[in-house]
């Protein structure tokens, strides 16, 4: 388990071309709003209704609703009135967290 300040991630399996993760984000909390050069991510929430930013549009997922995010787009998520868990796949080239390009965060990383 990696802790973060918005929760935390453990990583469920790697290989070459991809990477799975599960995720849990803090009630009332959100990631950094950010993009990634070497992959794309596909989010599968499974508990708590989520608030996704992807290019400056806003919309919510529930349990069972998904979202791809092509390589290079801007996004966050984040926690509403409860705590958020989802399912990330990463496919890619690189799953490094040094590849990620932070536009805004509220915890000044």
């Amino acid at each position: 388990m990696v802790e973060k300040p918005w929760g935390y991630y453990r990583i469920l399996r790697t290989d070459d071309i991809s990477q799975v993760k599960h995720l849990y984000v803090n009630e009332y909390s959100r990631l950094s709003y950010q993009s990634h050069k070497h992959r794309a991510e596909h989010w599968f929430i499974v508990s708590g209704m989520a608030l996704v930013t992807i290019e400056d549009e806003k919309s919510v997922l529930y349990p069972g609703d998904s979202i791809d995010i092509p390589e290079g787009i801007r996004h966050r998520i984040e926690a509403l009135h409860q705590p958020v868990e989802f399912i990330e796949v990463q496919t890619g080239t690189y799953f490094g967290e040094d590849d990620i390009v932070r536009y805004e965060d509220d915890y000044n990383r």
